[in-house]
């Protein structure tokens, strides 16, 4: 491996990953799928990636997938939160927050949506 390679690798390692709130969103019927990670490009990544491989844990999502077609979606970053300075900082409740706002703004519920009521079975 070249020098060169191996510092880009270090410095990815070092990078710190986006956390935030992202959306599954289908363009046809307007439902919404609302995730929050702490590496929110690779957390849409990884639900693009289930649907491709008929895996999603959404029935209702990965049905309209199938039946629509992947043209049908788009896979967002909505919001991210600015990482602390503060030594330790652990983003988990600033996260929980950003979520419950994205949440109660777009109301992506069943049937409307593909979201599960806050309470019911996780997504």
């Amino acid at each position: 491996m070249s020098l060169d390679r191996k510092a880009l690798i270090q410095q990815y390692k070092q990078t710190p990953r986006p956390v935030g709130v992202g959306v599954v969103r289908n363009r046809v019927s307007g439902k919404a799928l609302v995730v929050a990670g702490v590496d929110i490009p690779s957390l849409l990544n990884r639900h693009q990636a289930q649907l491709r491989r008929l895996r999603h844990g959404n029935k209702a999502l990965q049905d309209d997938w199938n039946s629509e077609g992947p043209d049908a979606f788009e896979f967002t970053v909505l919001d991210t939160i600015k990482p602390s300075d503060q030594p330790g900082y652990d983003p988990t409740e600033d996260l929980r927050v950003l979520e419950a706002l994205w949440l109660e703004k777009l109301q992506p519920f069943e049937p409307a949506g593909y979201q599960r009521r806050p309470g019911g079975a996780a997504v």
